[in-house]
C-alpha cells in the first residue's frame, strides 16, 4: 500500500491510497515520484473545482440579493420577470432588472447586462444597480440618465485599472411608462431593442437607436417615445435570450415575438413560455427577462386645471380641488390638500413663470403637482423666527407623505402625495 497527500497550495485536501493485491512487490522510489506528481496534479484540479464552485456560490447569491425580490405595487404595469444564471465554465454575470416606482404614478423599467462573468461583474452590477435608481429618483429622463450611468462607468473603469477585475463595461435599456399619457420613453446603451405586443396580437420590436454601451462615452444617448393603447405588452431582455454562438440572432429574435403572442393566462405563464421557445438547451450567457403589461389611470382619477398667474385665483383653484376631492369621496384628505394646494400655487405664482397647471392623481395614493414654466427648482430650508416666509415646503413636507421637483421639457413640476387614509 502506499498513501499519498492530496496537497495544493499549502492545503491538505485529503489522501490517495494505492492498494496492490495480485502483485506483491513493494513500490519502488519511481512509483512513488509517479503517484506524487499525479495525486499532486489531481490535487490541484480538486482544489479549482472547489475555488471554482465556491465562487460560483458567491456571486449567485451576490446576484439574487441585489436583484429585487418582491417588486413594489403600482398601478402604471403588471409585471413578471424571470433570472436564469449561466451554467458554463464562465461563470455567473451581470444580467439584472429593476421595477421603480417614479412620482405621478409613473414607473421606470430597467434591464442591464455587465461585461465578464464572476464577483467581479457581479459587484459592478450592484453599482449601477444603486445609481441607477439613484438617478430614477432625480427623475432624469431617460437619455440624461443614460448619460449620467455612462460616465460612473468611465470612472469605475479608470479606478479599477490595473486591479485583478474583469473589464468594465455594460449595455443598459431604461424605460419610463406614464399611465396618464399612456407615453413610453425609453433610450439604450448598446442594448437590444425591446418587444411590443399591441392589443390586437401584432407584435414588433420597438425601433429606437441602441446607442453606445456604457463606458465608451463621448456619444450622446437618443431617447425614444411612443403611445402604447391600454393592456399592451413589452418585453426588456438581455442579449443571453437571443445571442448564442450557434443560432442567428434575427431568427431567435423572430421566435421571441412569435412566443409573446401565444396566449397565456398570466404574464409569469408567458415568461415560461418564452424561456421555453427562445431560450437555447444550454445557455452560455446570463438571461434576464422582464414583460410588463400596460394600464392607464381613466379619466375619473385624473383632474387638470390651468391657473392664471393672479394671487387672486389661489382661493378658487384651492375650492376646485376641494370640489374635486368631494366628487372622489375623498373628503378626510381635504384639509391637508388644501393647505398643500394653496402653498404649490402661491409659490408657482409668485416665484414661477407661465404656464402654471395644477393636477390630482387618485391612485393608490392622492398626487397633487403643480406645474410652472420656470426651471428654477424650489430648496427645502428651516425659517428663522423673524423670516416673513419659507416655511411653506417644510409644511407640505410635513404633511404629506413624500414631495419632490422634477424638470419638464416646459420647465418644472413641484408633487406630492398623501395616503388615501388620514394621517392623524
Amino acid at each position: 500500500m502506499m498513501a499519498v497527500p492530496l496537497q495544493a497550495r499549502g492545503t491538505i485536501l485529503g489522501v490517495a491510497v494505492a492498494v496492490r493485491i495480485r502483485q506483491v512487490d513493494d513500490y519502488g522510489d519511481d512509483d512513488a515520484v509517479f503517484a506524487a506528481e499525479l495525486a499532486s496534479r489531481a490535487a490541484v484540479c480538486v482544489d479549482n473545482a472547489r475555488r471554482f464552485a465556491r465562487e460560483r456560490t458567491t456571486a449567485l447569491a451576490l446576484q439574487h440579493s441585489l436583484l429585487p425580490r418582491g417588486l413594489p405595487g403600482q398601478a402604471a404595469v403588471e409585471v413578471a420577470h424571470r433570472y436564469l444564471p449561466s451554467g458554463s465554465a464562465a461563470g455567473i454575470g451581470g444580467d439584472w432588472f429593476d421595477v421603480i416606482p417614479l412620482s405621478g404614478s409613473r414607473v421606470a423599467l430597467v434591464v442591464g447586462d455587465v461585461v465578464g462573468h464572476g464577483i467581479p461583474s457581479s459587484a459592478t452590477m450592484g453599482r449601477l444597480v444603486t445609481a441607477v435608481r439613484t438617478l430614477a429618483d432625480v427623475d432624469l429622463p431617460p437619455d440624461e440618465l443614460l448619460t449620467h450611468l455612462d460616465d460612473l462607468v468611465t470612472h469605475l473603469a479608470s479606478d479599477d485599472e490595473g486591479d485583478e477585475v474583469a473589464e468594465l463595461g455594460a449595455t443598459c435599456l431604461y424605460a419610463v411608462y406614464d399611465p396618464v399619457t399612456r407615453r413610453l420613453n425609453l433610450a439604450a446603451a448598446g442594448h437590444p431593442a425591446p418587444a411590443l405586443v399591441l392589443p390586437d396580437g401584432s407584435t414588433r420590436l420597438i425601433p429606437m437607436s441602441a446607442g453606445p454601451p456604457l463606458g465608451v462615452g463621448g456619444l450622446p444617448f437618443e431617447a425614444t417615445e411612443l403611445q402604447l393603447p391600454e393592456g399592451s405588452v413589452v418585453a426588456l431582455y438581455t442579449d443571453g435570450l437571443v445571442e448564442d454562438r450557434d443560432r442567428d440572432v434575427d431568427h431567435a429574435t423572430d421566435e421571441l415575438c412569435r412566443a409573446l403572442t401565444v396566449p397565456a393566462d398570466s404574464l409569469d405563464a408567458l415568461c415560461d413560455t418564452v424561456l421555453k421557445a427562445v431560450l437555447p438547451e444550454e445557455p452560455s450567457d446570463d438571461v434576464a427577462l422582464l414583460v410588463a403589461r400596460t394600464r392607464a389611470l381613466g379619466a375619473d382619477q385624473v383632474a387638470t386645471w390651468d391657473v392664471s398667474p393672479d394671487p387672486a385665483q389661489v382661493a378658487a383653484t384651492r375650492q376646485a380641488a376641494t370640489d374635486q376631492l368631494t366628487a372622489w369621496g375623498l373628503d378626510e384628505t381635504a384639509f391637508v390638500t388644501e393647505l398643500v394646494v394653496s402653498e404649490l400655487v402661491t409659490n408657482a405664482i409668485r416665484y414661477g413663470a407661465p404656464p402654471i397647471q395644477l393636477r390630482l392623481i387618485r391612485d393608490q395614493a392622492l398626487i397633487c403637482e403643480v406645474s410652472d414654466g420656470s426651471s428654477t427648482s424650489p430648496h427645502l430650508r428651516r425659517a428663522h423666527q423673524d423670516d416673513e416666509g419659507g416655511r411653506g415646503l417644510l409644511l407640505v413636507a410635513q404633511l404629506t407623505q413624500r414631495w419632490g421637483s422634477r424638470q419638464t421639457t416646459r420647465g418644472k413640476t413641484i408633487w406630492c402625495e398623501q395616503p388615501l387614509t388620514p394621517l392623524f
